[in-house]
């Protein structure tokens, strides 16, 4: 009688950081060529920014500053502060629902960094975030808005502002692992959003404010980045904002990177 031996599983092949960082890529550029297949992905980061911009500016501009114009010139750095926040926030809804679909599960089944998926999404963002800077500056521009100091100052703001987004979407993230329902997400993110973007030096300078909201709207992120950009955009002081800015986005990193990913082992 022969005896049958079974050998033991093998363990699963550590996958290095670079290697990692290669799966996240080429999940990104699925993501990516998603985004080009249904272009309506875009539609909030194309829309919301002109529906604002217009709005804000012809509606209101007029009482707040007296000149619609002269608003302009103030409102728009504000607005792409505000947008960029808004657009990083809907990453939440949409790894919720493919958690929801499976989409995760057979990802877990392919060789690659369980963390890819998550990656890719976020770097995938980026487009969006670039496309929302696209259409707010045309849009804006066409308008009569004009830059007061040089090309690289737009441009350091641009780079800025889309990695203030990128920083404030692992907030999105987390949220998204941790509730059960695509619409719970965007319900949650909705309160985290609305104090941070109407609490804020976007629409009307915070000298204009109580005393209570001016103390929160001189340290809120939002605050800060539209101050950084209206800096280097129109001309000003950008040291004191920026540094602001800069100490908000390491901070977020910091405590909502380790609990997005902790979520996310958990979740899938």
């Amino acid at each position: 009688m022969t005896t049958m031996t079974l050998d033991a599983p093998a363990s699963p092949r550590y996958i290095t950081p670079a290697k990692a960082l290669q799966h996240g890529l080429s999940l990104a550029w699925r993501s990516i060529i998603k985004i080009r297949k249904n272009p309506e992905q875009l539609a909030d980061v194309t829309l919301m920014p002109i529906i604002f911009l217009v709005m804000f500016v012809y509606i209101f501009g007029g009482a707040i500053s007296g000149n619609t114009g002269e608003y302009l010139q103030v409102v728009v750095p504000g607005v792409m502060a505000m947008n960029i926040l808004q657009a990083s926030m809907t990453i939440g809804v949409a790894l919720n629902t493919d958690v929801n679909k499976g989409v995760f599960d057979r990802f877990r089944s392919m060789p690659i960094a369980r963390s890819a998926p998550l990656v890719g999404a976020v770097i995938a963002d980026l487009v969006r975030y670039a496309v929302c800077m696209v259409v707010l500056m045309v849009v804006a521009t066409l308008m009569g808005y004009r830059i007061q100091t040089d090309a690289m100052s737009l441009v350091v703001t641009i780079a800025l502002l889309l990695a203030f987004g990128m920083c404030f979407c692992w907030i999105a993230v987390f949220v998204g692992m941790l509730v059960k329902t695509p619409g719970a997400v965007q319900g949650l993110m909705f309160v985290v959003v609305m104090p941070l973007t109407f609490g804020s030096s976007v629409f009307v300078p915070s000298s204009t404010m109580p005393g209570w909201l001016r103390a929160w709207s001189d340290i809120n992120p939002v605050s800060l980045m539209a101050g950084t950009a209206r800096g280097l955009m129109n001309g000003g002081a950008v040291a004191g904002p920026l540094f602001g800015t800069l100490a908000w986005m390491a901070g977020i990193v910091a405590v909502f990177f380790p609990l997005a990913m902790r979520a996310y082992r958990r979740r899938v």
